[in-house]
């Protein structure tokens, strides 16, 4: 038992050293932009209702920006071996997601309507377009290599998605416009930032370990 115990301690002291020795970024995406009027629903309104918020861009009244993709450079990590598409009340959530290069995407539906989740390339190249006719159906296609992918539903033209495939470490800013990419180890990086509406340069930091490096993006 003592020697389980010594060996438990000696196990946590050394994960303990291993994030002493790297940083993290934290930071705020803000705009100046505002978001737009409700999308007009023309299609299955019972379901969907009348109206739909407008996600292209979501912003608070302190100009702080949700859905924003920030991306670290030259660091390898491997996001969830599986991202679910969930089409529910007519719309795709989340809106923007992360899914490491050649994962599986899982399209599902809660409702009682035809959906189809159209996954495409920047290019327009079509990677998968499935039909979802009933609520409570799976169907499970792979992703592809790094890119930024976009979802789609044929029978409801206002619905949108987006799925951004890398193998780099990224994190997407809440609805306060804040994101945080942890264990980050000691060195100089590029972080660019993707938005599907707003632009926004890539920035040089420096992490430096036991540290919260700050960086703040402004997109227009």
């Amino acid at each position: 038992m003592g020697r389980l115990l010594a060996v438990g301690i000696l196990g946590t002291l050394a994960c303990a050293q291993i994030a002493a020795a790297q940083g993290s970024i934290t930071g705020t995406v803000t705009t100046s932009a505002k978001g737009t009027a409700p999308l007009r629903v023309t299609i299955d309104q019972k379901v969907c209702g009348n109206e739909l918020p407008d996600e292209a861009i979501v912003v608070d009244a302190q100009g702080r920006l949700a859905n924003a993709v920030v991306i670290l450079t030259g660091v390898k990590r491997a996001a969830a071996a599986e991202t679910v598409v969930m089409n529910e009340k007519c719309r795709f959530g989340p809106r923007v997601q992360l899914a490491r290069p050649n994962a599986n995407v899982r399209t599902t539906s809660t409702d009682p309507v035809l959906h189809t989740a159209q996954a495409q390339l920047e290019s327009g190249r079509t990677i998968f377009n499935v039909a979802l006719p009933v609520p409570g159906i799976h169907i499970t296609k792979p992703i592809g290599a790094a890119g930024t992918v976009r979802l789609n539903c044929n029978t409801h033209p206002w619905m949108r998605g987006w799925v951004i495939v890398t193998d780099e470490a990224a994190a997407i800013s809440g609805a306060d416009g804040r994101f945080t990419i942890d264990n980050v180890p000691p060195g100089t990086y590029e972080l660019r930032v993707w938005h599907e509406s707003l632009k926004g340069a890539p920035q040089k930091i420096t992490v430096t370990a036991g540290n919260a490096t700050s960086a703040n993006f402004q997109l227009k």
